[in-house]
């Protein structure tokens, strides 16, 4: 995607310097356009858990590098599989929710089993730790083919009138190396011409909706308005949303989907409503070995603290201010799960079923077991 008149992905190799991998700064934008340098494993944990790269997709991603930089702390003295084994779980502990992070750390140390000897562990976890990057974008590209035909459907229906499309959190390239899930339809729909316009969700607490999504929409010239996370219902209510799309980080192989918190709420809303509602979700964010999402999808609770506080610019510099009283008790559920029932169906990259599970297996055999 183009920020000014460069290209950028939100995760890439440093040209220059091959120990170092290079991400979009997430904690900063939109208020500055900045990139950090990971240089460690602990770089890329820390990077991970503070959110500076978030997104199910891009911690993947983060997580194959890395594998990558875990290969070049390797020395003569090193116990090789213990290292590697040690920095796989290391990663994969940093956030348990999206299942991208622990398919692609392992992956890669996948890969590494079939080197020759230890010269080739670098080259190989950069190698392959690319084509995770490679395919997670191919994934989006399709997802918005597919996702596209259903705009069009509905701006048939609308004889042109602009399609209101609701999301929530950020499912943008930002979170997804590049199209993103959710928004590659959307892009894809504005570039054929199709009128749209999307409500944004704030995504409270970090506001990944009004930070990201906003940023990336804006950019892209796609008209959009934002939104208290709560509006969303009575926007329904009024008519004034066509579809709700939202992003994904944990599917069970039965269709129920594990989303930033507030996404059951919406799907709720929009069963209600009679409202289709879809989850943007490439398989590498389906769990194929679990069939009950309330049960077995851990959903990660975070630091309280990024409730009682809210982070925005002052025209100056990016501050954060509380907004409840000191030491008040608060709860943090970075997650939430909605069951297949409210759930209209799955954009994949391989086409649109229901989110159930004979129709996940039939589009997906080759995962089922």
């Amino acid at each position: 995607m183009l920020v000014g008149d460069k290209n950028y992905q939100s995760i890439w190799p440093d040209e220059s310097d091959p120990a170092v991998i290079r991400v979009i700064d997430q904690q900063k934008l939109p208020f500055f356009f900045e990139t950090r340098e990971l240089r460690s494993v602990d770089d890329v944990f820390l990077a991970i858990r503070d959110m500076t790269v978030r997104g199910a997709p891009l911690i993947g991603a983060a997580g194959a590098y890395g594998i990558y930089l875990a290969t070049l702390e390797i020395t003569p003295l090193t116990n090789i599989d213990q290292h590697l084994s040690n920095a796989a779980r290391y990663l994969i502990s940093c956030r348990p929710t999206a299942v991208n992070l622990s398919w692609a750390v392992n992956f890669v140390v996948d890969r590494l089993r079939q080197c020759a000897g230890p010269e080739e562990l670098s080259s190989a976890a950069l190698k392959a730790a690319g084509e995770i990057c490679e395919l997670e974008k191919e994934n989006c590209r399709q997802i918005g083919i597919h996702g596209l035909k259903l705009i069009e459907k509905i701006s048939r229906k609308k004889k042109g009138k602009p399609v209101n499309i609701l999301t929530h959190c950020n499912a943008g390239w930002l979170a997804c190396i590049d199209y993103g899930t959710v928004t590659s339809p959307i892009y894809l729909a504005r570039d054929k011409g199709i009128a749209v316009h999307v409500w944004v969700d704030e995504t409270r607490p970090l506001n990944q909706g009004a930070r990201l999504t906003t940023w990336e929409l804006g950019a892209y010239g796609v008209p959009f308005t934002l939104i208290t996370d709560n509006t969303g219902g009575y926007l329904m209510q009024r008519s004034l949303v066509d579809i709700v799309i939202v992003g994904c980080d944990r599917a069970t192989r039965t269709g129920d989907v594990a989303n930033k918190a507030g996404t059951y709420l919406k799907a709720l809303a929009a069963y209600d409503n009679k409202i289709p509602f879809y989850s943007a979700v490439p398989s590498t964010s389906i769990d194929f070995n679990i069939t009950d999402g309330l049960s077995e999808i851990p959903v990660e609770a975070r630091d309280p603290e990024e409730v009682r506080t809210v982070t925005g610019f002052d025209g100056k510099q990016i501050l954060s201010v509380r907004i409840c009283p000191e030491n008040a008790p608060a709860s943090n559920y970075a997650f939430d799960i909605t069951p297949a029932k409210f759930i209209t169906g799955f954009i994949t990259e391989k086409g649109i079923c229901r989110a159930a599970e004979k129709d996940i297996k039939k589009m997906f055999s080759d995962k089922f077991n």
